[in-house]
Order: C-alpha cells, then sequence, then structure tokens
C-alpha cells in the first residue's frame, strides 16, 4: 500500500514530491519521507504519521535549479512506524525508495553485516541501499552496480535509486509492483506507483513491465528488460482524471479493493510466517499468561470476521471463545473474568460501539487487543496490544479487502496461540502455514468467473429475498455475503446455518426465493448438500458455489479444487463480493456510496 514519487527537472522539487505523495495518500501509509539531490548534496526529511508533519520537518528546505529528488509513504511491515524505519533509506552515498517485499533480506543482512555494515532501520529495503554500495566497489559503473543488485535480490519490488556520483539520474526497478515513469513537454521526468501522482505534472507515461528497469536523466530514458535487452519507449497518453487514476482503471473502487485483496493479503502475511511458527513482532510473549477464555467484540463486518476467529480460535487453539456484537455488549451486564483477553475488531479503530466495549473491559481489568487497520487510532492506542491489518486506505463502503485481512490475521492468530498453548503439532502448524502462503493466489480473481457472474447478475434482480447458507465457517460468510447484497443492491438477504432451514425459515421457499449455497468439498459437504436439496425440492431457485457439481442447482459457480476449507473460504470470499457489486451495478446503484450508510460509524 506503500506510495512512491520521484522527479528530475529544475522546478521546486519538495513541493513536486509532497504534492505526488499527497495524491497517493488514499493508499493509506504511516510514515513518509523525501530525499533530495542537487549539486552533489543529499537532503533527506522524514516523519512520523501524515504528511503535514514531512511539511512541518522540511519548511525552511528550498531549491533552486536542477536537481532529484524521490520520495515514499510507508505502510509499516518489516518494523514499527518510526522515523528511522521510513523512507528513503540511506548508505553512504545513496539513497533508496522501495515497494514491496526482499524474501531473501536476511540473507544479504547477514552477509553485509560481516563485510562490516551497520544497519539503521529494521526494514527489508534498507538491505537494497548497503548492497548497491557494497557492489559499486568493485562495479564499472553505478548503474552496473544497480544491476547486480537486481540480481541478487528476490521478491517483489518497485525502486528508485539515487547516487551522488551518477547526479543527476535515478535508477529505477519494476517486479511484482507498480511503476510507472512519465514525462511532460519541459523536459522533465517524473516517477510514481500509480498515475494519480503524475496527473497535472505529465502528458505521457509508460507503465513498466515486470523485469523492466534503466535510468532516466535529465531528457533521456534507458530502459532494459529481464534479459537485459533495451526496450524501445512507448509512451501513452494520460488521463487528466485524478478520480479516475485512482480507481486504476476500474469501475468502482469497491471493484479495485476486490481486485487488489491479492496484493494486500501478501502484504498482511508478510514478516509474520516462519517455516514452523507465526511471528508477530508486535505482540509480548506475555499476553497470554492466565488466558483461559478469549471474548471478541465488533460490529458489522468485523463481526463477521470475529465469528470465524471463534471456529478457528477452538479448533487450532483449544481455548473458550466467545463473540459478542458491541453494540449489545456495551449495554448487558457481562460477566468478565480476568483470565479473558477482550479482542476488538474493526477496520477504522473508532468505531463508537466498539470502542466503548473496549474501554469497558479495560475499566475491569482485562487484558486486551485489537485488531485493526489503522494505526494510530483510538482503539490502537488504547489496546494493550494491536496486531494491524495492513489493507490500506478502503473507499468502498462496503467492505470486502478489510474483512479478508481481519479473517487472515485471525487464522494467523489462531496458530500461534496453538503454538504457545502447543495443541497443534509442528506439522499441523507447517501445513497451516503453507495454506497461508498460497492466499494471495487463492483471491486472485478468475476472470472467467467474474465474466460468469457478471452475465448471472441479470437474473436475480427480482424476488422476494435471498437466503445465503453455509455451515462452520462458511456460515459467517454466509452472513457477510448477505450483508455484501443488501448494502449495496438494497435487496432483502439473510444469511443462515444450513442446517436452521427447517426450522422456520424454509416457509420462505418457492421459486422467487434464491438461495446461495455454499458448498465446500472440505468441509461437512454431504451434510450441507442435504440441506440445500431440501430448500430445492421446495422450489427455491439455488445457485451454488462449489468445486463439486451439484445437479439441483439451478445455476452453479464451479470454484478451484483446494486441499482445504479455509482456502475454499477465501475463494468463496471473492465470488460473494464479486455477485453482490455485478447485482448492484445492475440495478444502477452507486457501488461505492450506498445509501444511508458511513465508511466508519463514529456515533452510536
Amino acid at each position: 500500500m506503500c506510495g512512491i514519487v520521484g522527479y528530475i527537472g529544475v522546478k521546486p522539487v519538495k513541493k513536486i514530491l509532497i504534492d505526488g505523495l499527497r495524491e497517493l495518500e488514499y493508499r493509506g501509509y504511516d510514515s513518509a519521507g523525501i530525499a533530495i539531490l542537487q549539486e552533489g548534496h543529499f537532503s533527506l526529511f522524514k516523519a512520523v504519521g501524515k504528511l503535514i508533519n514531512l511539511e512541518e520537518k522540511a519548511k525552511n528546505y528550498e531549491s533552486s535549479g536542477f536537481s532529484v529528488g524521490i520520495g515514499h509513504t510507508r505502510w509499516a511491515t518489516h518494523g514499527k512506524p518510526t522515523e528511522l524505519n521510513a523512507h528513503p533509506h540511506l548508505g553512504q552515498n545513496s539513497y533508496v525508495v522501495h515497494n514491496g517485499i526482499i524474501e531473501n533480506y536476511q540473507e544479504l543482512k547477514t552477509m553485509l553485516v560481516g563485510h562490516g555494515i551497520h544497519f539503521l532501520s529494521q526494514t527489508d529495503t534498507e538491505v537494497i541501499v548497503h548492497l548497491f554500495e557494497y557492489l559499486l566497489k568493485s562495479a564499472a559503473t553505478p548503474f552496473d552496480a544497480f544491476k547486480q543488485t537486481l540480481a541478487q535480490i528476490k521478491g517483489a519490488y518497485a525502486i528508485l535509486l539515487v547516487n551522488a556520483d551518477a547526479e543527476g539520474t535515478i535508477f529505477f526497478a519494476k517486479h511484482g509492483s507498480p511503476m510507472i515513469i512519465g514525462r511532460n513537454h519541459d523536459n522533465e521526468t517524473f516517477f510514481g506507483s500509480s498515475d494519480a501522482a503524475l496527473i497535472g505534472k505529465c502528458h505521457e507515461v509508460i507503465y513498466l513491465e515486470d523485469g523492466h528497469y534503466g535510468y532516466a536523466s535529465s531528457g533521456a530514458i534507458a530502459l532494459f528488460d529481464e534479459q537485459n535487452r533495451e526496450v524501445a519507449l512507448r509512451f501513452t497518453a494520460l488521463s487528466e482524471n485524478k478520480l479516475s487514476a485512482q480507481k486504476e482503471g476500474y469501475r468502482f473502487f469497491m471493484e479495485k479493493e476486490i481486485y487488489e485483496q491479492s496484493t494486500v493479503l501478501s502484504d498482511t502475511l508478510m514478516g509474520r510466517l516462519r517455516d514452523e511458527s507465526i511471528y508477530f513482532e508486535e505482540l509480548e510473549t506475555t499476553l497470554f499468561d492466565g488466558i483461559n477464555e478469549i471474548k471478541l467484540c465488533a460490529c458489522g463486518t468485523s463481526y463477521h470476521a470475529a465469528l470465524v476467529a471463534s471456529y478457528l480460535f477452538e479448533r487450532h487453539s483449544k481455548i473458550r471463545t466467545s463473540v459478542e456484537i458491541a453494540s449489545e455488549f456495551r449495554y448487558r451486564e457481562p460477566f468478565l473474568t480476568p483470565d479473558t483477553l477482550f479482542v476488538v475488531i474493526s477496520q477504522s479503530g473508532e468505531t463508537a460501539d466498539t470502542l466503548e466495549s473496549l474501554k469497558m473491559a479495560k475499566k475491569f481489568g482485562l487484558k486486551t487487543m485489537v485488531i485493526c487497520n489503522v494505526d494510530n487510532s483510538s482503539m490502537v492506542r488504547l489496546a494493550d496490544a494491536s496486531i494491524l491489518t495492513r489493507a490500506g486506505i478502503e473507499k468502498g463502503v462496503a467492505s470486502t479487502k478489510a474483512f479478508a485481512t481481519q479473517v487472515c490475521v485471525l487464522w494467523m492468530l489462531s496458530l500461534y496461540l496453538a503454538g504457545e498453548r502447543k495443541t497443534l503439532s509442528s506439522s499441523d502448524i507447517q501445513h497451516q502455514i503453507t495454506l497461508l502462503r498460497s492466499l494471495p493466489a487463492t483471491v486472485s480473481v478468475d476472470d472467467a468467473i467474474h465474466e460468469q457472474l457478471r452475465r448471472l447478475s441479470k437474473r436475480y434482480l427480482h424476488g422476494h429475498g435471498f437466503f445465503f447458507i453455509g455451515r462452520d465457517v462458511f456460515y459467517p460468510l454466509a452472513l457477510e455475503g448477505a450483508l455484501k447484497l443488501k448494502e449495496i443492491s438494497y435487496l432483502h438477504a439473510e444469511g443462515y446455518p444450513s442446517g436452521e432451514m427447517k426450522h422456520g425459515p424454509i416457509a420462505l421457499a418457492d421459486p422467487e426465493l434464491f438461495t446461495i449455497a455454499l458448498l465446500p468439498q472440505h468441509m461437512l459437504y454431504d451434510k450441507t448438500k442435504s440441506n440445500i436439496e431440501e430448500l430445492s425440492a421446495r422450489d427455491s431457485t439455488i445457485c451454488s458455489i462449489s468445486p463439486l457439481d451439484f445437479d439441483k442447482a439451478d445455476d452453479h459457480i464451479c470454484t478451484k479444487n483446494a486441499e482445504d476449507y479455509m482456502l475454499e473460504f477465501f475463494e468463496m470470499m471473492v465470488v460473494l463480493q464479486l455477485l453482490s457489486m455485478e447485482i448492484a451495478i445492475r440495478l444502477g446503484n452507486d457501488v461505492d456510496m450506498p445509501r444511508n450508510l458511513a465508511k466508519s460509524v463514529t456515533v452510536e
């Protein structure tokens, strides 16, 4: 979710860099920084928090004449949000900004430390600049050292690097993270991780492809592919619509956020998966001492994530777990004992009912934790411990990637606690970690399924309501699917445990009742299939979502064969999000701003 900008030219570079970073604020960040090279001298400014803090740090700096600058907004992954961990990172004579993950950074760092190189930060990014300068000692040119650096690092990245020995030049590379080069009629060169940062400054851009790298200097750009062949520069016209640029070609922010779940889940997992264990640098080892119960408290979509977690904590960690709706909990007279860990879940960290429930738990003297997306939020400041979901800013009111990252964190937390309590074997935890590593690929949107859902959506615009049904963790997923449809289509929908149909709801079954049936292969398949058949026998219109064919379904969405029910969960989550969105689009609704709703509910 980090943002990158770069500039080569004669205009006031500080303003250009900060203005560019401001256009990338929608991506989310917790610190920011800029580095400027002019007449062989570097100027560096970094600050934690919002850009206004960075502006204050740099308020006395002004440039004149030709200069080179790079800037970055950081969302903490390796290391906490501090000035030392903020980008740009420095060597002796170079600065670098970087989005992504250097997978072999620990191996490279150990090697560099062995050669006497001192590291200042906890980040993987700092390895890049020190490796570059280490290789520069024997390289013919700075660009050769940069190429050698790229050959040794592994992972996903977008990189801008400046070196005082190559004044007037920015070295760049892209592999897995977006990077764009722009130019204008004034012979200026710009870089951005999104075109939103370049609109109004450039008239044409190059969208770099994976493996592309090169250098840019005043009026010149050299571009190469991963086979080290020079690539012809093919510029395209840049849109003038900033909102459209932020949507990155998608029709709605909600659609963009569904598609970027693969990327944000990579960020959520980053640095937390080890070969045999889960690692949360945010947690003190004593947090779970004396804890015999977990109480989860949340509202709306976060409540559904909590329900999923209740299954996982009891299944993996063998610990008693209960779930509370925050708006109800705060007006009860709950029986709370000191051996309870009170966990609140909130995208914003400001949800009024959840925040008040957290205050109640603190008043009772309970240990507290928050699962949240905003580092400086009220809940994070109040709770004893916090785990950030790293979803970035979510502009669509109907939550998608926030839900995905919450469930991912809670899944990891259940395994972390299982390791602490010795309730899963080492091999079982290793297997679960393997599943977690495959999550980004699991939630990557299949274009064929999206097209099927788009075409299917026209059949679900009438009727008297929807049942979303599932068992086990697929019951809270059914609740979430029903909520998504209600929020943006304004059609009536209810989520139910599949086994509850015969206890009353089946009275509504007829051809005008649409049943969205979650039928995973690896979780109570036969039981759920039987429940769906009961609805089919009473003429409910059935849309089944399953990797296995279901002959009683009127419509069938075939998901991939997965080795575990949690991977089926995440793929079905994406299907439900897309189906709800396509139905809402057919109905002509504003998907991103549904009526009567707000993104962060900060009132009771």
